[in-house]
């Protein structure tokens, strides 16, 4: 048994379990399940105290990590993600010749990103990975901290931080309040470097780099141990509260835990009693370096999620031994990068995978805090599984990209206000892996709020413009919300009766049911913007060109009348493009947005025509979607986590090792239709899907066994029965065939719908110097909202200036020095 062969390791861990509870509490040690119902009751009976949180308890809790360290304010940690703020270490000489727009030498703008979010009241924030040698680097010359030029670069990062009070409800907190606090993610890539240099347990390539990594010698292995501890040591004296230890997602600690990376027959190979030798070296080196007041946070991969991953068994030897090498917390770490289940994107169900922690803490082995991750990313899911026990602490990541507010609304109560993250990757993890400073969907200010600053009624009385807005889909929304928050006067209109444009139809996708919280935190927003007074809002309303002419002339002022518009912004966004297909006129055939928005019925047999983002869509939701039976749209807390993990082979029960199901165990959702999806371009379908998310619609299709793919195909014509003739391939291998199918419908791409706009610049008037269009009206293109949504914010921070006219009023984000490099690099590998 590996409990056995590790006991001299864990022998700390012989003495009877304690955990950790709420300083508000007279408990100060007992058992755990004991503790565990202790520590809801308090929440719970106390409800009504003011030491306790009313809307949110166990969130809000404060957490005492032990007089060294002192208390977190409350149980949320925001959790590491690289966002292209942490640095790099390109040479100087280097630097001049990437032309960036930002080189990213200075950590200004790293400080004032997590300063934004400790205001925003959360207990503790972890850095992106910095690496402890240039082995580890993510990239050539990524962030590393190994020197002490690098060292005093961070100093503005924690200054900053510390500067900041969060409120607790700790009687251990006299003011109310404990100081903001930092830790730096400690990464090495292992072999999952993007370099040559890439080293690892054994000599290995991972399927997802190009570079086969360099077995560490024994020599290597201690030096790269003593680099942890160095760099440990360096982010003390930068002023960080802690470090958190990269141990999880098959990055270098997780390549020796495992022998299926790990092939080695010295110390650190081989059993693993040696396997894990090399975390605990780690961890004790820290330890040693740094003293008793620095928080050291572990991530333990608790399921691996790839074949020949950890045992259960391997996770709790493991786990025990951690705490007596002296971590001060455990975070769960879910899945390999290279792992074939989505962990993190938004199909993913809310919590999902808060069981694993919560096996730990329910097994009573370590009395350290533990803490529950992964598609977490509202307060009442926090709460829940606090209150169920599952977890000790909450760790969100890209939630803050969304809303670095989170906590201060949760803990105010105002969920409502919250700008909840969609979990779409788009310009987080799909950034990141391309060199490019990271942002947010919904949330372009974020790790840009150096650049796009939002302040409430900021404009002065002379740029105060009245703006009409026709399109409330993202770009109209963004703009309009970021208009009239800094002082213009807009009214926004729209021909349908609510707004959201196109999201509407996305939040009907299965996976995407976060839309509905888009769609929501604006509808809350420009409420508030019309109860000010500085939004007009008509809902139902479709604009003329004619009537843009004449609001254009008005001149009333006050007493009701219309007010005269000084500029126009029209989003308007896409209509479907309509292939010339002979036939297209039987009424088998379906647009996209028959199927999505009105709700047209479809047969069983489907043939979808464009395999872009939306046919996968479409695909999608026809697989899923039972129109006889099914007229309710899904939102995410309604997602049902356990059908999720049967679909993708997640064993529940972690008994099974990597934590995944055998293959006749796993159960698929029986499917509503059998569907055909083509394109017309020669290879693989759904090629530019989002970078880390892509794979997910292929695979969801393929898996489901009834989608059929075909590329290179030519649309003939749509006979008298409805039926599609197609030609595939080209020269003396093309093939005819044709589709018996109950209908057709088409996802062939889009058009700007920029009628009004060239209204405008046909007219030759005045006006044609006034209209501005935005978002997919601006260009269409697989409705990309990460882009309509910036441009309608940033437009609507440059309108008033006179140098923005029509044709020069698109604007983006500063070009960073690891875009450039990453650019170039990718010319020498091409």
């Amino acid at each position: 048994m590996i409990l056995s062969t590790t006991a001299r390791i864990a022998s700390r861990q012989a003495r009877p379990r304690k955990r950790l509870l709420p300083s508000s509490t007279s408990i100060t040690t007992s058992h755990y399940s004991r503790s565990q119902r202790l520590l809801s009751s308090a929440a719970t009976n106390d409800a009504n105290n003011n030491d306790v949180n009313p809307h949110y308890p166990h969130m809000f809790t404060p957490l005492d990590l032990g007089p060294d360290i002192g208390t977190l304010p409350n149980r949320v940690i925001m959790g590491s993600m690289h966002t292209g703020l942490e640095g790099h270490s390109i040479p100087k000489f280097v630097l001049p010749l990437l032309n960036a727009e930002d080189d990213h030498v200075d950590l200004t703008e790293m400080a004032v990103y997590f300063a934004e979010r400790a205001k925003g009241g959360v207990g503790l924030m972890v850095t992106g990975g910095v690496s402890p040698n240039r082995q580890g680097w993510v990239g050539p010359f990524a962030g590393k901290l190994t020197t002490e030029t690098e060292r005093d670069r961070h100093k503005v990062v924690t200054d900053m931080v510390h500067s900041i009070r969060i409120p607790s409800y700790s009687p251990n907190s006299p003011d109310g309040t404990e100081p903001g606090r930092i830790c730096l993610q400690i990464l090495h890539t292992g072999r999952y470097a993007y370099h040559p240099f890439a080293v690892s347990a054994s000599s290995t390539r991972s399927p997802i780099s190009p570079f086969k990594a360099k077995e560490l010698s024994t020599s290597d292995v201690k030096g790269t141990i003593r680099d942890f501890a160095n760099c440990a040591t360096l982010a003390k004296e930068a002023g960080y509260d802690g470090v958190e230890i990269m141990g999880s997602e098959g990055y270098l600690i997780n390549q020796f835990l495992v022998s299926k990376t790990n092939h080695r027959s010295d110390e650190y190979g081989g059993s693993f009693e040696n396997r894990m030798r090399l975390p605990l070296d780690i961890v004790r080196e820290t330890r040693n370096a740094c003293g008793k007041d620095f928080i050291i946070i572990f991530r333990l991969s608790m399921s691996d999620l790839v074949q020949d991953g950890s045992s259960w068994e391997e996770v709790v030897a493991l786990a025990q031994a951690l705490e007596g090498a002296g971590v001060t917390i455990i975070n769960t770490g879910i899945g390999w990068h290279e792992a074939r289940i989505p962990t993190i994107a938004t199909s993913v169900p809310r919590g999902a995978f808060s069981f694993v922690t919560k096996k730990l803490r329910d097994e009573n082995v370590v009395s350290v805090p533990l803490c529950a991750t992964n598609r977490i990313n509202a307060p009442s899911t926090v709460e829940s599984i606090l209150a169920n026990g599952d977890a000790d602490l909450i760790s969100m990541a890209r939630p803050f990209l969304a809303d670095p507010d989170i906590v201060k609304k949760s803990r105010e109560g105002l969920d409502r206000e919250i700008n909840t993250c969609i979990a779409c990757n788009q310009a987080c993890l799909d950034h990141a892996f391309i060199g490019k400073t990271a942002s947010c969907l919904v949330n372009p200010r974020a790790c840009h709020e150096t650049e796009i600053s939002i302040e409430p009624n900021s404009i002065t009385p002379d740029q105060k413009l009245n703006i009409g807005v026709v399109g409330s889909g993202p770009a109209g929304m963004a703009f309009v919300h970021t208009a009239a928050t800094i002082g213009h006067n807009v009214t926004l209109f729209d021909k349908s009766e609510e707004i959201g444009g196109q999201f509407n139809m996305a939040k009907r996708i299965p996976g995407k049911e976060e839309f509905h919280e888009t769609i929501r935190y604006f509808t809350v927003q420009l409420e508030k913007l019309r109860k000010e007074g500085k939004l007009d809002v008509n809902l139902g309303t479709e604009v003329s060109f004619s009537e843009m002419e004449r609001r254009s002339s008005s001149t009333g002022e006050g007493g009701g009348a219309e007010k005269k518009i000084d500029k126009w912004i029209i989003a308007t966004g896409v209509d479907p493009r309509v292939p010339n297909i002979p036939g297209l006129d039987h009424p088998n055939v379906l647009s996209y947005i028959d199927v999505l928005r009105n709700k047209a019925k479809v047969g069983h047999k489907v043939a979808v025509i464009g395999a872009g983002g939306i046919g996968f869509d479409v695909s999608e939701y026809l697989l899923h979607h039972d129109d006889a039976h099914d007229d309710h749209d899904k939102r995410a807390d309604e997602v049902d986590a356990d059908e999720f993990l049967e679909n993708w082979g997640v064993d529940k029960n972690n008994t099974k090792r990597g934590g995944l199901l055998p293959d006749e165990d796993v159960k698929m959702t029986k499917s509503q239709r059998e569907i055909v999806l083509m394109q017309r371009k020669k290879g693989k379908l759904g090629a530019g899907l989002g970078k880390t998310t892509g794979w997910i619609h292929r695979s969801t299709l393929v898996r489901s066994k009834s989608v059929e793919m075909i590329p290179e195909v030519s649309y003939d014509k749509i006979d008298e029965n409805g039926h599609l003739h197609i030609t595939i391939g080209k020269g003396e291998k093309k093939k005819t065939r044709v589709l018996e199918v109950d209908n057709i419908v088409l996802c062939a791409g889009q058009i700007s719908k920029r009628d009004l706009q060239e209204a405008a610049v046909d007219s030759g008037g005045e006006l044609a110097g006034k209209v501005f269009a935005i978002g997919g009206a601006y260009q269409a293109g697989e409705l990309d909202a990460k882009r309509a949504i910036d441009m309608g914010t940033r437009l609507a921070l440059k309108i008033k200036d006179d140098d923005v006219v029509p044709g020069k009023h698109a604007f983006h984000a500063d070009i960073g020095a690891e875009e450039k490099l990453y650019d170039a690099m990718m010319k020498v590998m091409r």
